[in-house]
């Protein structure tokens, strides 16, 4: 189940919680995941804002060893998939992205012995760009600005994929309508990545079919049959009437 999933802040979010979620989305387990939300669709009134608190507590988050409890982010899984997430910053950075933050390995001697990349935040993104459309499965979030609702639905769906979505809204109307519209299997309202084996979990579109999870999987590995029996000691002679 592949994904480009949308997280996108409305400017009347609590905009603490939606960095929180943000960070949550895409640099947990180093971007490596299906659900990761990977394009941030960023109401344009709280743009600047938002990235600038955004920067500041993705700035801290500490990189290590995975076994270690201070580490927030490990590396990444090999040197190829190390290789794919340089490659593709670099094709973003050509189509006309802008490196906010990170893009490139740290600078810390330790780290550079292994696999790690450093948080990232591209900007001047387009929802027509590669680095926008394809899963990168890696630490890089696809900032995109948005005026209206009807926008923000608009580039959220303009994708192949459809795994999962987050909206940060204070109105619960606009959060239930934008669930409502986006063509993904789960959306998430001012929360991210929460999961329970009562709640199926799938994806529309190229993110696969089928569930998992809920009582729409059970379907999924069971056959249905139908099983009659008659009771009566005696059986009616279906030819003859009354």
């Amino acid at each position: 189940m592949g994904g480009k999933s949308p997280n996108i802040v409305f400017e009347d979010a609590n905009m603490d919680n939606a960095v929180l979620g943000v960070m949550a989305g895409i640099y947990a387990a180093c971007g490596q995941t299906c659900s990761a939300g990977s394009r941030l669709l960023l109401q344009r009134s709280i743009y600047d804002q938002f990235l600038e608190k955004l920067a500041e507590r993705t700035r801290k988050i500490v990189l290590g060893d995975p076994s270690d409890w201070n580490t927030e982010v490990g590396p990444l899984v090999s040197r190829a998939q190390l290789e794919k997430v340089q490659y593709y910053v670099g094709i973003a950075q050509e189509e006309g992205a802008s490196v906010m933050l990170g893009g490139k390995q740290p600078d810390n001697e330790k780290l550079k012995k292994g696999f790690f990349y450093l948080p990232t935040v591209l900007t001047d993104v387009k929802n027509e760009m590669r680095v926008a459309r394809e899963e990168i499965f890696g630490p890089v979030l696809a900032v995109i600005p948005f005026d209206t609702e009807e926008e923000a639905i608009r580039i959220a769906n303009d994708n192949d994929f459809g795994l999962v979505a987050g909206v940060w809204t204070n109105n619960i109307s606009r959060g239930h309508r934008m669930a409502k519209a986006i063509k993904s299997g789960t959306v998430w309202i001012n929360t991210y990545r929460n999961a329970n084996y009562a709640s199926p979990f799938g994806g529309y579109k190229a993110s696969g079919y089928g569930r998992e999870n809920g009582l729409e999987v059970i379907k999924d590995y069971t056959q249905v049959k139908s099983v009659w029996v008659e009771t009566a000691e005696k059986m009616r002679d279906p030819f003859v009437v009354g």
